[in-house]
C-alpha cells in the first residue's frame, strides 16, 4: 500500500492508514487537539457574537449549541478515522470516488490556507501594534511568520505535539487573566450581567458563526485522531479539545467583547494592559494551529495530487497562505466563517453515512476506492445538503448534516437498486 514503510512513516502516512505500531494514547491527541482549538481567530469569532447577546442565558446558549454541535460532529469522525486509520481526504475516496473525492481536497484545502493567511495577517499586525511600527512592515512579517510557522508541520505529528505542549498552558494563563481584568473592570459578576447588547443578530447566524470557527479544521482533525490507539481516546480527545477548549476560545471572546464592546481581541488585550504578554502568548498559540493547519493543507494536497511528499506541498501551501495574507485576508473573517459553516459540515455528513450505512463501520481496502471514479450518491448528498444549509431556515451546518445523512441514504438505496436491476 501506499505510505507503508519507512518513507510513509516520515511523512506522516499522507495516502495510508496509520499502522498500530504508530498509534498513541489520550494524552498527545488531547494536547495536540487542543493546540489547534486555541486559536485566536475563535476568539474574534466570540466577540462578534458577544456585542449581540445579553451574556446570560443567552450568549451561554449560543456557545453551548455551537460547540456541542462541532464537538459531536468531529467527535464521528474521530471515530471513523481511529477506527480505519484514514484521514478525511482517504476516506472522501469512498464517499464520493477517486476523482469525485478530489473536490474534498481541493475545499478542505483551500479553507485551511484562508486560515492560515488569517494567523499570519494577525500576528504580523500584533508585532507592528505593539512595536509601533509602520504599517509598511506588516508584509515583510507577514512573509517571516509565514514560512516560520510552517517549520513544525514539516517535521509532522511529534514536532505539533512538542510545541503544542508548551503553548497550551500559556494560553490557558493568558485566558484566565484576561477574564479576571474584564470582570474587575466591569464591576463584578453583576455589572457583566447588566451590561446590554450593542448589537443584534440571530440565534441560528451566531451558531452557525460558532460551529464555523473551527468546522473546516474539525473536519480534518482526522488526520491526529487517526493515531489513537482507542476509538474511545479519539472521541474523548476530540470532545475535550472541541467542546472545552474551543468553548473556552469562544467565551473569552465573547466576554471581552461585552464588557468593553469592543469585537477585536487585540484592542482588548491593550485596553487590558496586557498588549506584551498577549502578544508572546498570542504568538505560541497561534503558531499551534498555524503549523496543525498548514498540515492540514499538506496531506488534503497529498491525496488531490497523489504524492507522497507532504512537506514539499507544506513549503507550497504556506507560501499561498502567506500571499493571501498580504492580499487582506485579515479584514474577510466573519464571513468566511459563515461560509465554512454553510460549505463543509455536509462533508463530514456523507462521510458518516457512507461508513455507517454502506460500509457497516468497516471498509474495505484503501485500493477498493480505486474502483470507482464517482460516487454518485455521495456527490448529490454533497450539493444537495449544501444548498439546504444556505437556503433553509433554522441552523445551516445542522440543516446540512442531516440533509446530507437523509439525502446519502436515499441516493445509496436508489443506486443499489438500480444495479440489482442491471444484474
Amino acid at each position: 500500500m501506499a505510505g507503508e514503510g519507512r518513507d510513509g512513516a516520515n511523512e506522516d502516512y499522507p495516502l495510508s492508514a496509520v499502522p498500530l505500531s504508530d498509534r498513541r494514547g489520550l494524552l498527545p491527541t488531547t494536547i495536540i487537539l487542543l493546540g489547534f482549538t486555541f486559536f485566536s481567530a475563535t476568539m474574534w469569532g466570540g466577540a462578534a457574537i458577544g456585542v449581540a447577546f445579553p451574556l446570560w442565558p443567552d450568549l451561554f446558549a449560543v456557545i453551548a449549541c455551537g460547540n456541542l454541535l462541532l464537538a459531536l460532529y468531529v467527535a464521528v469522525l474521530a471515530y471513523v478515522s481511529q477506527k480505519s486509520g484514514l484521514n478525511t481526504v482517504l476516506m472522501g475516496r469512498f464517499a464520493f470516488g477517486t476523482i469525485g473525492g478530489r473536490w474534498v481536497d481541493l475545499l478542505l484545502g483551500v479553507t485551511q490556507v484562508g486560515w492560515y493567511a488569517w494567523g499570519t495577517a494577525t500576528i504580523a499586525i500584533l508585532f507592528s501594534t505593539l512595536l509601533n511600527l509602520d504599517t509598511g512592515w506588516q508584509a515583510p512579517l507577514m512573509l517571516l511568520f509565514g514560512f516560520t510557522f510552517c517549520w513544525t508541520a514539516f517535521i509532522g505529528y511529534r514536532g505539533l505535539e512538542r510545541l503544542s505542549t508548551v503553548s497550551v498552558p500559556l494560553m490557558c494563563a493568558l485566558i484566565l487573566v484576561s477574564a479576571a481584568i474584564a470582570t474587575g473592570d466591569a464591576g463584578g459578576i453583576s455589572g457583566v450581567l447588566a451590561i446590554a447588547p450593542a448589537a443584534t443578530m440571530g440565534f441560528g447566524e451566531a451558531v452557525t458563526i460558532v460551529v464555523g470557527t473551527f468546522i473546516a479544521g474539525g473536519t480534518q482533525a482526522t488526520n491526529w485522531t487517526r493515531f489513537s490507539d482507542t476509538p474511545k481516546n479519539a472521541v474523548i480527545a476530540t470532545m475535550i479539545a472541541f467542546c472545552a477548549g474551543n468553548g473556552l476560545m469562544v467565551f473569552v471572546g465573547a466576554y471581552g467583547a461585552v464588557v468593553y464592546g469592543e469585537p477585536d481581541i487585540v484592542q482588548v488585550l491593550a485596553l487590558q494592559g496586557l498588549l506584551l504578554w498577549g502578544v508572546v502568548m498570542l504568538f505560541a498559540n497561534i503558531w499551534t494551529t498555524q503549523d496543525n493547519t498548514i498540515y492540514n493543507v499538506s496531506v488534503a494536497g497529498c491525496d488531490l495530487f497523489r504524492t507522497e511528499r507532504r512537506r514539499l506541498i507544506t513549503l507550497a501551501g504556506a507560501g499561498l497562505g502567506t500571499s493571501l495574507a498580504l492580499l487582506g485576508m485579515y479584514t474577510w473573517l466573519v464571513p468566511y466563517m459563515e461560509i465554512l459553516g454553510t460549505l463543509v459540515p455536509p462533508i463530514g455528513g456523507v462521510i458518516a453515512a457512507d461508513f455507517f450505512l454502506k460500509h457497516r463501520g468497516a471498509y474495505p481496502p484503501l485500493e477498493r476506492a480505486d474502483a470507482c471514479a464517482f460516487n454518485i450518491p455521495g456527490i448529490v448528498a454533497y450539493l444537495g445538503a449544501s444548498a439546504v444549509a444556505a437556503f433553509t431556515p433554522g441552523i445551516p451546518p445542522v440543516n446540512g448534516i442531516v440533509a446530507a445523512v437523509l439525502i446519502y441514504l436515499a441516493g445509496d438505496r436508489l443506486s443499489r437498486r438500480l444495479h440489482a436491476r442491471r444484474s
